[in-house]
């Protein structure tokens, strides 16, 4: 008689989402998403999940900030990340469970709902507008820097060039990793959910 093999916890993740107010924890109990906020506890049945959107969503403190958006039937969405705030300045990332979590509750919602939409990046409209403010930006300072250097004032080129980089390191990351793209039923792109185990 062999012994009874021990339980295996469910999925769990738990994040303080902003700086200043309560952690949220989230548990995948079978078709359901437990989400006890301290103050209330909420279930969401997985088969009112609609779309599964992926993102990446850089902070003012780190650009290694992602996010997962639950889009249910009835209009309501759960959006959680990445990253957990301990105060106004110091975050916490612990990706490898993020990567089981997100995992886990993807296979059950693609069981669960089986027609659900799994999509990556931002919807193509805001993506755009992102794509193209991003590159006017960049090509003003560009033109800048170049004034700048024929004009001979050469301590303004060398700022410009500055800016240019740092915008250019900025927001070619949000362009390219929030391009929109659809997904199999179920997939979890590992540019956009990271702490994936190496094989």
């Amino acid at each position: 008689m062999q012994p009874d093999q021990p339980d295996i916890p469910a999925p769990t993740w738990r994040q303080r989402p902003k700086p200043v107010g309560f952690e949220v924890s989230y548990k995948l109990d079978g078709e359901t998403l437990e989400i006890d906020t301290t103050r209330r506890v909420d279930r969401v049945r997985l088969s009112g999940v609609e779309q599964v959107r992926f993102l990446y969503a850089p902070s003012n403190v780190t650009a290694k900030a992602y996010r997962v958006q639950l889009r249910l039937s009835d209009g309501k969405k759960v959006v959680f990340g990445n990253l957990s705030w301990r105060s106004l300045t110091d975050i916490d990332r612990d990706d490898a469970r993020y990567h089981g979590f997100v995992t886990a509750l993807s296979a059950a919602i693609a069981r669960a709902s089986p027609r659900a939409r799994f999509v990556a990046g931002k919807p193509y409209a805001l993506w755009l507008a992102l794509a193209v403010v991003g590159g006017l930006s960049i090509a003003m300072l560009a033109f800048f820097t170049m004034r700048a250097f024929q004009q001979g004032a050469t301590s303004a080129g060398f700022v410009g060039i500055l800016l240019a980089a740092a915008s250019f390191w900025q927001v070619w990351p949000m362009v390219r990793l929030n391009r929109p793209r659809e997904l199999a039923t179920g997939e979890v792109p590992d540019d956009l959910v990271p702490g994936r185990a190496s094989p």
